[in-house]
């Protein structure tokens, strides 16, 4: 009997600076809700056997009914590091694309090259060699975006208002900017890494630093920006459609679909690292 299964990678040692996490996905005998979130980047999904496909940028929950049975690799990429596509990403705005749509041919024969490896691991392996070549290629990431990304982080501190003066560009070209790269404007994206940052905290057990008194879920919830539990309560409730209880089943170390999300969180927490103490 398939048992359903959920295993998270870290990408190759080349695409680190542009893939957040891969995965290997696996539903069993009967069909598997899953609740995709926001995370600022955009997927592809490469259901073997199926047509792959591009999750655009979220600004709420995405469910999706995957069938029985069904094996499948994927990829998540960082907020404005997406591949090469012909159209800007807010046009790509909470949408599920066929890949062909967007890369025609060349999607067709990546999907067959996936149908042809011997494993999904090896399949995984087919979708990280072509886009290492795209990146190689045809690749060019804009630098002001992805220092933008890493100025809105959780553990950063600055105000959306100031992002655009410490760019040395005006508001509304880092808006534009960023909706292309992006998919959404600088205050959503910080938005959705703020409850990311709360997400990687609470699935790598972190212990609150204890500001403002809080502990538990409500002590992460402060130390990542939010103003208390109730506003953590509110943005969960948009951003997933459910409570953050609900969301971890009441743990702050294992997320409700009981899959191991470390590989994912491990490069975001790792920014962490590198921000200044918030005040």
């Amino acid at each position: 009997m398939t048992t359903e299964s959920y295993v998270e990678r870290s990408p190759i040692a080349e695409l680190r600076g542009v893939v957040r996490t891969v995965w290997i996905q696996r539903t069993g005998e009967a069909p598997y809700v899953q609740r995709h979130l926001p995370t600022g980047g955009v997927e592809l999904h490469f259901p073997i056997g199926g047509l792959p496909q591009l999750l655009g940028p979220l600004t709420g929950p995405n469910v999706e009914v995957i069938p029985p049975n069904t094996t499948l690799v994927g990829v998540r990429f960082h907020p404005g590091m997406a591949p090469p596509l012909p159209v800007v990403l807010d046009d790509l705005l909470d949408a599920r694309v066929g890949l062909d749509e967007l890369w025609g041919g060349t999607a067709e024969r990546l999907g067959e090259a996936v149908i042809s490896a011997p494993g999904p691991g090896a399949a995984l392996d087919v979708v990280q060699a072509h886009l290492l070549q795209i990146f190689r290629w045809e690749g060019h990431l804009d630098p002001l975006v992805g220092e933008a990304v890493r100025r809105l982080m959780p553990w950063h501190p600055i105000e959306v208002g100031a992002l655009a003066g410490h760019l040395a560009i005006s508001s509304s070209q880092l808006r534009r900017r960023c909706l292309h790269l992006v998919g959404v404007g600088p205050k959503t994206l910080q938005r959705t890494l703020r409850f990311q940052g709360f997400l990687a905290l609470a699935q790598a057990g972190a212990t609150p630093s204890g500001q403002m008194g809080a502990d538990g879920l409500s002590g992460l919830a402060v130390d990542v920006g939010y103003a208390d539990h109730a506003h953590l309560s509110r943005e969960c409730v948009r951003l997933t459609g459910v409570s953050p209880s609900e969301l971890l089943r009441g743990g702050a170390n294992r997320c409700g679909c009981g899959h191991d999300h470390s590989a994912s969180y491990k490069p975001f927490l790792a920014t962490r690292a590198m921000a200044p103490l918030r005040s």
